[in-house]
């Protein structure tokens, strides 16, 4: 104890770099400068949040996936120390617990009761389904004036779909979700949002649930009321986990839409590659390395330690919070030589775009898929697609857990 006070006190003697860093500076497509500093400065190093906390900040690649894959580190959002990203989340935790936010054993139980929807096959079956829907959306589109705001008329719209008929939602709903979902991720939320968004959310799940169990149908809350009958699951824990994946199931993949067309419109010789192309697996290794360019998950990956933990050169203590910065472990030039440079050619699925270890997303085969039919038939149904705007103009998120773009004003020839 005492060698952690003198460590503290010895720490504070500098101001602590603040945690989150504005992304949105330089090129708003690269990490904030004072963490790609830090990541190669001190790559385990203290960063201050909003309640005055220091837990660690890890930049490095190689550390990343070994406090990844460390037992040693626990993901329980309720322990103390955990580094909460804000007064909300905080609150948020100790009234409702995910998956995402417990470790194995219990993690795990819960986990195997959603992967089956989200297994290769099973998502592959779905591509036609998705494909009709990014065409019948680019028609749409391409019927219309410009210029026009790619995040509501595709970006958003297309996940928002795919997500509600996977889970059993009515997409007529849209409005209501994505209202309350934004205000759940965004750091700026006062705890009375957040806690009531995530009860309207749930109110709103839990009826649902309630008239599958009633009338099942071919669908995710279909198998989780299913749980809930064999008395698996009770019904507000089904609930919770069918906000969880109607949150994460459209507000990824709608960011890495906009921002990724909005990446490849500013980099205009790796965008003719892609829509040039007509083999899958460059569209796929294109995707790759939008995943590993964009980072879009940036604030962080949460732990805090059960023990001591060596690593980088520091000694993170039993109790201390943790944040994994997966986005310069993306640019760690170690492993992505001249990572700056969007490389569509790059083999980058060593990317940690979706996390490693345990607690990898459990959505990334649909996400990828989206994402190859999305970037496979955009730019060739629109091959004069450009910004409307400057990207120094675009209104970028840097106030929520995801990184995108409010709006994207687009034009083409017409």
């Amino acid at each position: 104890m005492t060698e952690t006070l003198a460590e503290t006190t010895a720490e504070a003697e500098e101001p602590l770099p603040e945690f989150p860093m504005p992304r949105a500076t330089g090129c708003p497509f690269a990490p904030p400068p004072t963490a790609q500093a830090l990541h190669t400065e001190r790559p385990v190093a203290r960063v201050r949040l909003w309640d005055g906390s220091a837990p660690w900040l890890v930049t490095r690649y190689a550390d990343q996936r070994a406090l990844l894959g460390d037992p040693r580190v626990s993901s329980e959002a309720t322990r103390p120390g955990f580094p909460h990203a804000s007064a909300g989340f905080r609150e948020n935790a100790g009234r409702r617990r995910s998956f995402i936010t417990m470790d194995d054993p219990e993690h795990a139980r819960i986990r195997r009761m959603v992967t089956a929807p989200f297994a290769i096959k099973r998502v592959e079956a779905m591509r036609p389904e998705i494909q009709r829907i990014t065409d019948d959306l680019i028609d749409s589109m391409l019927a219309g004036p410009t210029p026009v705001d790619l995040v509501q008329a595709f970006a958003l719209p297309l996940p928002s779909l795919v997500i509600c008929k996977l889970l059993g939602v009515p997409y007529a709903d849209h409005d209501f979700f994505q209202r309350n979902s934004s205000l759940m991720i965004n750091r700026n939320s006062t705890a009375e949002e957040v806690v009531g968004a995530n009860e309207a959310l749930t109110d709103y799940l839990d009826d649902l649930v309630a008239a599958k169990l009633a009338a099942p149908a071919d669908d995710m809350l279909s198998e989780l009321a299913a749980r809930v009958r064999a008395g698996e699951l009770t019904q507000r824990e089904a609930a919770n986990m069918g906000v969880l994946l109607l949150i994460a199931g459209h507000e990824t993949t709608a960011n890495m839409i906009a921002l990724g067309t909005a990446a490849l419109l500013e980099n205009p010789d790796q965008l003719a590659v892609l829509r040039e192309t007509d083999d899958p697996k460059a569209v796929a290794r294109a995707v790759e390395e939008l995943l590993r360019y964009l980072s879009i998950v940036h604030n962080g990956r949460r732990r805090v330690a059960r023990e001591d933990i060596e690593i980088g050169g520091e000694t993170i203590r039993a109790g201390d919070g943790i944040i994994v910065y997966t986005g310069t472990g993306n640019w760690d030039a170690e492993v992505f030589p001249e990572p700056e440079r969007l490389d569509i050619g790059r083999d980058a699925r060593r990317h940690m775009a979706f996390g490693f270890g345990v607690h990898q997303c459990l959505g990334q085969p649909l996400a990828r898929m989206e994402l190859q039919v999305v970037y496979g038939t955009l730019y060739r149904r629109i091959p004069t697609l450009r910004l409307a705007t400057g990207v120094d103009q675009l209104p970028f998120k840097d106030d929520g857990l995801v990184y995108g773009v409010y709006e994207l004003p687009v034009t083409w020839a017409s």
